[in-house]
């Protein structure tokens, strides 16, 4: 007599196997992949930056077109539109006020869905790639001091928006602390840019002039806030 249990097991033998193949970390961090070259050929195909050049719809008005385009902000920022560009364009497009209240809701949306797609699609494949001793430190820093470093990275902006949410996404921190540190953290550099951009048609403003000033200070803070942090992440790093 046959025993129908062998055959039950091989049955579902290759239907388990294909679900541990589609949910395998590498898998999740290929889905990752297509999903970020996706948005960014999208962002390719219709040139956001035209914004700048013929304005906002002018069928969309008001407090709907803030939410929308800090809803499209958010959206870029995932597709690695640079965020200067954006927080420009918020100013030129709503104003100082508005524009600041659209710039900070869309950083935190965009900061939050890179966030969560690092943390569901590539955490467990992107931490086996960290094998250098400098990324190994970097990780050990945002997993124990994440709300403070997340905020030092955002108050002096020097690692790229989008590199900074992933590699946050590969760590121990958790997604509130990182959402707070992000939007507080974003609040003097975004109102520069969006002030430069409401004041742009005025160059020689006081305003204006100050954002600018701002701006260069706080990139040349961030560059060397970034040269201290490399040192100090290589000094604490044990060596082999």
């Amino acid at each position: 007599m046959f025993d129908p249990v062998p055959t039950a097991r091989s049955a579902a033998g290759p239907a388990e196997r294909l679900s541990r193949v589609l949910l395998s970390p590498w898998s999740r961090f290929s889905l990752l992949v297509v999903v970020l070259l996706g948005a960014a050929s999208t962002m390719l195909l219709f040139e956001p930056q035209r914004l700048l050049a013929s304005g906002w719809p002018a069928q969309l008005t008001g407090g709907t077109a803030a939410m929308l385009f800090g809803l499209a902000y958010g959206a870029l920022t995932v597709a690695f539109v640079p965020r200067p560009l954006l927080n420009i364009a918020a100013g030129a497009l709503f104003g100082a006020q508005t524009g600041l209240a659209a710039a900070l809701a869309g950083t935190v949306l965009g900061a939050g869905v890179s966030f969560m797609l690092g943390r569901v699609l590539g955490q467990d494949a992107l931490r086996t790639l960290l094998r250098g001793k400098l990324l190994t430190a970097a990780d050990g820093v945002l997993s124990r001091h994440g709300f403070r470093s997340v905020l030092a990275l955002r108050l002096f902006p020097g690692v790229p928006f989008a590199a900074a949410n992933y590699c946050a996404a590969t760590s121990r921190m958790g997604a509130p602390p990182f959402l707070l540190a992000t939007g507080l953290g974003s609040i003097p550099n975004t109102a520069a840019y969006v002030i430069a951009g409401s004041e742009a048609a005025s160059p020689t403003s006081p305003v204006f002039l100050a954002a600018m000033g701002f701006i260069v200070l706080s990139a040349l803070g961030g560059a060397l806030v970034a040269w201290r942090k490399r040192h100090r992440l290589g000094r604490d790093t044990p060596k082999d």
